[in-house]
């Protein structure tokens, strides 16, 4: 796995969109640190960016990398290599350039600034943390569309899909039904609903760690009263981790019965 792993992380390394991905984080976070004199004001701008765009790149650069390795990855199956060792290494190296592309990217301009110094540098940690949650749930989710579908449009149809749901719809969904069923105790509901959201619970523990849960309007007391202890950070960061293993346990499930 490990080979295979090296191998799809150089591969990436070499491709022109890690770099259109490095140098967007770059110039992104020299513009913001640029417009704003406060490293804090510049964290939440870019919450707002990175909870909207890392998914979407996770699950976008995800599939495309499988479906333009599909004949390196059937000359794989042909040698005595286990098939999940073949499918995690690329995984694998998939998430880990875009992590690095995130990290470098941001982190080289954040802490020229002076981040080390500052007090928001946990805000800042925090919100790597986040995105690089969301970097490898999404690409393995990706990784489970690609797999379910040889055909590259559909693929590429359910990843949209997948992520306009997850970042828009569901938000919408939740709303409605908060307004709809505001008569009844939803605090448990709405706990429950946001943990299986991976962007919602990410955008929650990066507002909370910037204290303001004013902006998760009414419902903001019930979240910072669960998520803002311990139990409620251990709790979310658990959930996060869950959104990651389940997608794997999933490719390694189907890639054992596929007919390849």
């Amino acid at each position: 796995m490990f080979k295979i792993l090296k191998y799809s992380f150089f591969d990436l390394t070499r491709s022109s969109w890690s770099y259109v991905y490095f140098f967007f984080y770059l110039l992104l976070g020299i513009t913001l640190l640029f417009l704003n004199n406060d490293l804090s004001t510049a964290v939440i701008t870019l919450m707002n960016v990175i909870i909207m765009l890392v998914p979407l790149i996770g699950t976008i650069f995800g599939v495309m990398y499988y479906y333009n390795s599909r004949e390196f990855t059937e000359l794989l199956l042909a040698q005595p290599v286990k098939r999940s060792s073949i499918f995690m290494g690329q995984y694998l190296g998939v998430a880990i350039s875009l992590s690095l592309s995130l990290v470098v990217g941001l982190g080289i301009p954040f802490t020229a600034y002076g981040l080390f110094k500052s007090p928001a540098i946990w805000d800042f940690v925090m919100l790597l943390i986040t995105g690089l949650f969301l970097t490898l749930i999404f690409s393995a989710l990706a990784f489970n569309i690609a797999l379910s579908n040889e055909n590259k449009i559909k693929g590429f149809g359910y990843a949209i899909l997948l992520w306009l749901f997850l970042a828009v719809i569901y938000d919408g969904l939740f709303l409605l039904s908060l307004v709809y069923f505001q008569e009844y105790p939803l605090d448990r509901f709405s706990l429950i609903a946001t943990m299986f959201n991976p962007i919602d619970l990410s955008r929650i523990l990066i507002l909370l760690k910037l204290d303001i849960s004013a902006l998760l309007s009414y419902t903001g007391a019930v979240f910072k009263e669960f998520f803002g202890t311990p139990l409620g950070a251990f709790t979310s960061m658990g959930m996060l981790v869950v959104w990651v293993l389940l997608p794997l346990f999933r490719i390694a499930r189907v890639v054992r019965k596929k007919d390849f």
